[in-house]
C-alpha cells in the first residue's frame, strides 16, 4: 500500500471511530420580579418637559440567562431593604420588593451558588440592589460605572455599600469596555449604550426563537422611545441619542425583539423562558 493510500485509509479509520460532535448549548432567559415603583411625576425622566405632572407604576426586573452549565443573572434589581412595605424611591413614590432574588432562584430549585456571574447595565441602586446577595460571583459592569462606584463623589442613585464585596471582600470584577461576549461565542453580548450612566450596556440575547435585546435603562417606558425622550438625570444627553439609535438598528438588522425593563406592558415579552 502506497504513503498516500494508507494516510487515508487511517483517515477514515478515524473518522469512523469519533464521537459525533456535541450539540450547542441552547440559551434560556427567563424574567425575574425585581419589584415595582410607583413613580408620581415623571418629570425627571424628560428634558423636554414631555411628560411632566404624569404619574405611572413602572418595573423593576432582572434576567437569568442559561447556557448548558453556565448561569449569568442579569441585574438585580431592588435593594433588601424595599421588601414588604417597601420604602421612597428616589422619584418620590414608593419601591417595592415583594420576594428576594435568592428566594427566587431556590423557588426554582437553583442553588445560588450556581450563578458565577451576575451583569449589570449599569450601577443604579434599583438595578445593583441585591447584588451583595452574589458575593461569589464575578461581577461584570462598565468600567466608567465601576469607576464612579470606587469614587467619592456623590452619584445620581448608588449605593456603594451593594458593591463592598467587589470593593472591600475582595470579590472579582470585569471592568467591561465596549462591547463584550460574556460566553465567548456570540450568543450572550454586552452592548455599550453609554449616556444614562458612562458606563451603561444592554444586553443581547440570542434565543432559539430569535434575539431579545434587554434595553436596560435605555429607555424607561415605551412612550420615551417613540419620541426619543431623555431623562434630565442622564449623564450625557448626546451619548443617550447616539445610543438609542445604535440599539434602533442592531435592533432592524437583527430582527430583535426589545424588551424595556421598567416597561409593565414588556414584563410578559421579557419572560420568553425555553427558546
Amino acid at each position: 500500500m502506497s504513503v498516500g493510500r494508507g494516510l487515508a485509509a487511517a483517515l477514515l479509520m478515524g473518522l469512523a471511530g469519533s464521537a459525533p460532535a456535541a450539540e450547542p448549548a441552547t440559551v434560556t432567559l427567563e424574567r425575574l420580579d425585581c419589584g415595582t415603583v410607583f413613580v408620581p411625576d415623571l418629570d425627571f425622566l424628560s428634558d423636554s418637559f414631555r411628560f411632566s405632572g404624569q404619574s405611572r407604576m413602572v418595573a423593576v426586573s432582572c434576567y437569568l440567562i442559561r447556557e448548558g452549565a453556565r448561569w449569568f443573572l442579569w441585574d438585580t434589581g431592588l435593594p433588601l431593604s424595599r421588601l414588604g412595605a417597601g420604602k421612597l424611591s428616589v422619584g418620590g413614590g414608593k419601591a417595592q420588593l415583594r420576594r428576594s432574588l435568592i428566594d427566587q432562584l431556590k423557588d426554582r430549585g437553583i442553588d445560588p451558588h450556581t450563578i458565577t456571574l451576575v451583569g449589570l447595565s449599569h450601577d443604579h441602586s434599583d438595578h445593583s440592589g441585591q447584588a451583595a446577595s452574589f458575593p461569589w460571583a464575578t461581577l461584570m459592569i462598565g468600567a466608567e460605572d465601576m469607576a464612579v462606584v470606587r469614587g467619592t463623589g456623590a452619584a445620581f442613585n448608588l449605593d456603594r455599600a451593594e458593591f463592598a464585596p467587589w470593593t472591600q471582600g475582595g470579590g472579582k470584577v470585569d471592568e467591561v469596555t465596549g462591547d463584550r461576549d460574556v460566553f465567548g461565542d456570540g450568543k450572550v453580548i454586552m452592548l455599550a449604550t453609554p449616556g444614562h450612566t458612562p458606563g451603561h450596556h444592554s444586553l443581547l440575547v440570542r434565543l432559539a426563537s430569535g434575539p431579545v435585546i434587554l434595553t436596560g435603562d435605555l429607555w424607561h417606558f415605551r412612550e420615551q422611545r417613540e419620541v426619543h425622550g431623555v431623562p434630565k438625570i442622564n449623564t450625557s444627553r448626546a451619548e443617550t441619542l447616539a445610543s438609542m439609535d445604535r440599539i434602533e438598528q442592531v435592533a432592524a438588522n437583527l430582527h430583535a425583539r426589545m424588551v424595556i425593563g421598567h416597561e409593565m406592558r414588556d414584563v410578559d415579552e421579557a419572560a420568553p423562558g425555553t427558546p
